[in-house]
């Protein structure tokens, strides 16, 4: 028998994830307030039909006093052979006829239990007229009968329908949840599995329960599970390739992104899987942008364009293209009008800290000098200058270093700490910023910062020598002293739960240079 109908719950206690229901109907049961029509909706897996088998025995066993009658009941419930429990398919007893022979039998009695239960399973899948034939009967149902519908798409069921039931909804599954269950089922099946596959398994189930519990049964002949033997069957689930994705569209590189995607596509990632991860980032920052009251018209035309992909990819004969085309056209955003409104609104928002930094010139910082060197632009050409206007540059120079030397601030770890993100903020190109987000501060010296990262292509980055030198002068402007940076991998026996969190907010962060 499949794991899945061998630990399927049998009572409310068995019931993962949906607390808020469970709580509700025991409360109904025990106040003898059951109503006679429920709609439970929801994904896939996620109990609708386990539960309304519990809520089925409780009502069938309300006001039966032989306890030897109420055991016959329930396992009648569980063996699906009592008579007062009818389940019916939707999909294929759709007609009005079905609801029709359904409404005739309710008008008798139940045979043996003190109530009749009548499940509909898929219940959107009812025709209109089969449903206006069922309106009267939920409405005003005989005593002893119970409705429970069960759908996973509440909005197909008109609204008459759902006026006459209790409807609640049923969330999906928690990973942390999804993980437990399967590691219990795993203890008591004997199974040897690594943590690392239990969690590949609740992440691509995406909250079904059954699903997780279909594809553990499906490995467990394997003498042990791993990670590389979830991935085999199930596919990457393309995380790691996003980083890459993003990577190559903030700095335009149409030749990385073809990459990406051909890396995608030799990884055996779904594209659709892909893309809804990278929706779940941009709606993120979409949110952060309103938020903030950023400009979102450049965000909005990115979920545009992924939503119109992920619509297109599963119709597609090669929906490898479907993501390249979609990538591409990101990638190649006009940013004129887009650019230029982020650009002025930075430029007001960050003017006194550009100012201060005097580390990456703006057309703000150039139309304020101006005015004081106009005389000498006026004797000489621009690109020379005078040996009395040298002079006098570097006087001013010397006199702004020694006001800086004053007010600089001391170069500990706990002051570099509180100005990363101005760091990382002034830091060019896109991608190197993208980069050393992606690091974290370990150690500091006195003239020296060690800085770990998660990932060798991040390390890499930050590393080369052009890149390594911006950082080092960006530190040298704002601690007015001369400072090396030590790149490294960080350690790798971190526990799968922090490298997991550390994943997602670096994907997130990869994003905002897009942005």
């Amino acid at each position: 028998m499949s794991l899945y109908r061998i630990y399927r719950p049998l009572a409310f206690a068995d019931v993962v994830g949906q607390d808020h229901i469970v709580t509700t109907l025991e409360q109904a049961a025990k106040q003898d307030k059951l109503s006679h029509a429920y709609l439970f909706a929801g994904s896939r897996g996620t109990g609708k039909t386990s539960v309304a088998r519990i809520l089925a025995k409780v009502a069938m066993t309300q006001g039966i006093e032989d306890e030897t009658l109420k055991a016959q009941i329930i396992k009648g419930v569980e063996e699906g052979s009592i008579v007062d429990l009818l389940e019916i398919d939707g999909a294929s007893n759709r007609g009005i006829d079905d609801i029709r022979d359904l409404i005739e039998k309710i008008q008798f009695s139940p045979v043996v239990a003190g109530a009749k239960v009548y499940i509909i399973d898929e219940v959107h899948m009812l025709t209109k007229e089969a449903f206006n034939a069922l309106l009267k009967t939920l409405e005003e149902p005989p005593a002893y009968a119970y409705f429970i519908l069960a759908t996973t798409e509440l909005n197909k069921i008109p609204s008459t329908i759902q006026s006459r039931c209790q409807c609640f909804p049923f969330r999906r599954i928690r990973e942390d949840d999804i993980i437990r269950r399967l590691q219990y089922i795993a203890d008591q099946e004997r199974i040897t599995i690594e943590r690392e596959a239990l969690r590949a398994i609740a992440h691509h189930v995406e909250g079904g329960m059954r699903d997780a519990i279909s594809l553990l049964d499906q490995l467990r002949s394997l003498e042990k599970v791993t990670l590389i033997d979830v991935e085999q069957r199930i596919g990457s689930t393309g995380l790691k390739h996003i980083e890459e994705v993003f990577s190559a569209i903030a700095i335009k590189d149409a030749n990385a992104v073809l990459k990406a995607v051909q890396k995608i596509e030799e990884a055996g990632v779904p594209f659709e899987i892909f893309i809804r991860q990278m929706l779940g980032i941009v709606r993120k920052k979409l949110h952060e942008a309103i938020e903030e009251k950023d400009e979102t018209e450049h965000i909005i035309f990115i979920l545009d364009t992924l939503l119109d992909a992920i619509r297109n990819v599963r119709l597609s004969p090669v929906p490898g293209l479907v993501l390249e085309s979609a990538l591409l056209s990101i990638c190649n955003i006009d940013e004129t009008k887009i650019a230029n409104l982020l650009r002025v609104e930075n430029e007001e928002k960050d003017d006194e800290d550009t100012k201060k930094s005097e580390t990456l010139p703006t057309g703000k910082q150039i139309r304020s000098t101006k005015s004081e060197k106009e005389d000498v632009k006026l004797e000489s050409k621009e690109s020379e200058k005078t040996e009395e206007a040298k002079k006098n540059d570097e006087n001013t120079e010397d006199t702004k270093l020694s006001d800086a030397l004053v007010e600089a601030p001391d170069f500990t770890e706990e002051s570099l700490r509180s100005s990363w993100f101005d760091i990382v903020k002034l830091t060019t190109p896109a991608a190197v910023k993208m980069s050393l987000k992606n690091g974290r501060i370990v150690k500091v010296n006195d003239n020296e910062v060690t800085i770990a990262f998660s990932s060798a292509f991040h390390k890499d980055t930050v590393s080369k020598t052009e890149a390594s030198t911006s950082v080092e002068k960006i530190l040298g402007d704002m601690f007015k002293k001369k400072i090396r940076i030590h790149c490294t991998l960080e350690e790798a026996d971190q526990s799968s739960q922090e490298t997991k969190k550390t994943d997602d907010v670096n994907l997130a962060e990869a994003a905002a240079e897009i942005f």
